[in-house]
């Protein structure tokens, strides 16, 4: 649909004019946004769109350093039993060992024997230096098999955000104190073999030199969760933890069933050198994790037995091939971040002057921005503040700027109302008004009752358009005169001023009956950055020192009048050269006034006004007659002077 004419004024004002108007709003959004978010408000949607980040990944090559030996329900049905008996097991890891694996890693609990066959896989676990255990130290703990040399355990458990989805893995921690040894760090199972991999390269595990918290292989540090990391708010971040970077793609590893192995149809090149992982996966088991950043056959449901393997890959990945990991900017950083993005959905409406294109512009933009935060999380592994910035740019560039077009439309019709007012005012005034006029000079010939009536109807006609004129303005852009006539302040502001001069010199007061002269000067002044209340005081103020020279100046011949800006300042003149004491007004005066009695309630309000605007005002009574002037910056200058005034020393005991 083609934007009306109306709509196109409306946008034009809107970014050339209410840039200033409009600016204190999306400010406002911006710091809300940055709130909320550091309140922890957005913590869920930045999961999820990570979550959905990593899914849009493309496809990544199946990881051949790993082998997960997968007991499904037809292996448990060939078995004939469940739990798995040790003999089972140890068959398994004696076909395994055959083919030299770096490492097998049992994600199976064996802290009790099921027999038959516990001997055998006790002996396996007591002499394999190849094969790791597992135990649990979180919750109720379980033990890992008693004959496993500690070094050769892994902790399986996993730390959960709050909605229940896992995005975060431990590397290592000490366990609680009811723990048996809660005063030993355990290493989860992913890095013991990740270690025992990496162990053939001649890497082994240490500290990090950028940052002596991290665990380190080499020079390739392995970054420590923290609790404020990305889009986590005070989470719990005990122990060592990483960020998961899982494998993308539906099928990054080999899986085997446990039958496959044993009856040979695994090649041993599909075993030799590689970290094989075995656990039951099977849904009657129920050794499930929720994760929405793998793209699983059953969306949420995910072994546990491939989180470790995806863990283990992260940690190798990252150290061989330099696979980036998830890492978060500083909080300063991510607070600009989203600063930028909510400026920038204010700084558009200055930039587009259509509304269609606007529109077509700020979903561009947007998808930019999430294009952008994605690619930096593919490519390098940076996972920044997208819901926050894009929530703020969405606000400051579609939602308040619909508010400001709105408005700007709103007024736009109003100042198509007031020229419509105008002209058809000016129709009538140069028409029929001034035939009736005609009419009315001739009013020895007239009947006395007819001339009455065409004298009313001549002032009703010129009623209407006052009474029009009001209606059309809002009430905050239009001022009340003690005339009753109501004017316009959003004009020029010393072309509103010199229609308040008019309109005051029109009132009958005694003191401008002697005024024979009048030195009137209205020029342009500097304006920008008036409020409409600021607009409206200066124009009280100049009424006001007229009406006081109308009230108290005595025989003033002459009275000047000056409106307009020199270089640096701006200046409101009214003199007189009459006698008496003109603005001592007639009001009660404060306690505070009661020592100087030329200074009353209208002097005060016009210092009030001058030290908002970071200007003077002085009002000077003399034989020659009374001269009074407010002085105020430019915008250039007014911020200076406000902020950088000298101050004002009161002395002791006044």
């Amino acid at each position: 649909m083609a934007d009306t004419k109306e709509t196109k004024i409306a946008w034009k004002q809107l970014s050339k004019a209410g840039w200033q108007r409009h600016s204190l709003p999306g400010i406002t959004v911006i710091l809300l946004i940055v709130g909320l978010r550091l309140l922890g408000m957005f913590q869920e949607l930045e999961w999820r769109t990570l979550d959905t980040f990593l899914r849009w990944r493309p496809d990544e090559p199946v990881d051949e350093r790993l082998l997960i030996v997968g007991i499904d329900e037809a292996d448990i049905q060939a078995i004939g039993t469940y739990p798995v008996p040790d003999a089972d097991l140890a068959q398994l890891v004696d076909t395994l060992s055959a083919d030299e694996p770096r490492a097998i890693g049992i994600d199976i609990f064996r802290d009790l024997p099921v027999e038959p066959g516990h001997a055998q896989l006790s002996e396996q676990f007591a002499n394999n230096e190849r094969l790791f255990a597992i135990e649990k130290i979180v919750g109720q703990a379980i033990a890992p098999p008693p004959a496993a040399p500690n070094e050769q355990v892994g902790f399986a458990d996993f730390p959960l955000d709050a909605d229940g989805f896992v995005r975060r893995t431990f590397l290592g921690m000490f366990p609680p104190v009811d723990h048996p040894e809660p005063d030993t760090f355990h290493f989860s199972l992913p890095l013991v073999l990740a270690q025992s991999y990496l162990a053939s390269e001649g890497l082994s595990l240490g500290n990090g030199q950028r940052n002596s918290n991290n665990m380190a292989f080499g020079d390739r540090e392995l970054a420590t969760f923290q609790a404020h990391d990305g889009g986590y708010v005070g989470t719990n971040a005990s122990g060592v933890q990483m960020l998961i970077n899982v494998r993308s793609g539906p099928a990054p590893f080999e899986i085997v069933s446990l039958q496959e192995v044993m009856t040979g149809r695994v090649a041993a090149s599909q075993i030799r050198d590689r970290v094989v992982l075995v656990g039951v996966m099977s849904l009657s088991n129920k050794d499930l994790v929720n994760s929405a950043a793998v793209d699983a056959a059953n969306p949420g449901l995910f072994f546990g037995i491939e989180m470790h393997a995806h863990v283990t890959s992260q940690i190798l990945s990252a150290v061989l091939d330099d696979r980036p990991l998830i890492t978060v900017w500083s909080d300063g950083w991510e607070i600009f971040w989203m600063v930028w993005w909510g400026g920038i959905g204010m700084l558009l409406v200055r930039m587009v002057p259509r509304p269609t294109g606007y529109v077509l512009t700020v979903i561009l933009v947007g998808a930019g921005l999430v294009a952008f935060s994605f690619g930096l999380l593919w490519q390098m592994g940076w996972w920044l503040p997208v819901v926050p910035a894009l929530t703020a740019f969405a606000i400051n560039g579609v939602i308040l700027s619909g508010f400001y077009l709105y408005d700007q439309t709103l007024r736009s019709r109003i100042a198509e109302r007031q020229r419509v007012i105008e002209g058809t005012y000016d129709a009538i005034h140069n028409g029929p008004l001034q035939t009736l006029a005609l009419v009315l000079k001739q009013g020895d010939r007239l009947d006395s009752e007819l001339s009455t009536q065409l004298t009313s109807l001549n002032q009703e006609l010129r009623t209407v358009y006052q009474r029009l004129q009001q209606e059309a303005l809002s009430p905050e852009d239009q001022l009340q005169l003690g005339n009753q006539k109501v004017i316009d302040i959003r004009q020029a502001l010393h072309e509103v001023l010199y229609e308040v001069y008019v309109e005051t010199m029109q009132r009958d007061f005694p003191g401008f009956d002697s005024i024979k002269f009048q030195v009137v000067k209205f020029e342009p002044m500097y304006e920008q950055g008036l409020t409409m209340d600021e607009r409206r005081s200066l124009c009280r103020l100049l009424e006001e020192m007229l009406l006081n020279v109308g009230k108290y100046a005595v025989n003033a011949k002459r009275l000047t009048v000056a409106c307009y800006a020199n270089a640096t300042d701006n200046l409101i003149q009214v003199a007189d050269n009459g006698k008496g004491a003109p603005l001592a007004l007639p009001d009660k005066l404060s306690s505070a006034a009661k020592t100087s009695p030329s200074k009353g309630r209208g002097t005060q309000q016009a210092q009030l006004l001058a030290q908002r605007l970071g200007g003077t005002y002085e009002r000077s009574l003399a034989a020659t007659g009374t001269h009074c002037e407010l002085r105020w910056p430019g915008p250039k200058t007014r911020w200076w002077r406000q902020q950088f005034s000298p101050l004002q020393l009161i002395p002791l005991g006044k």
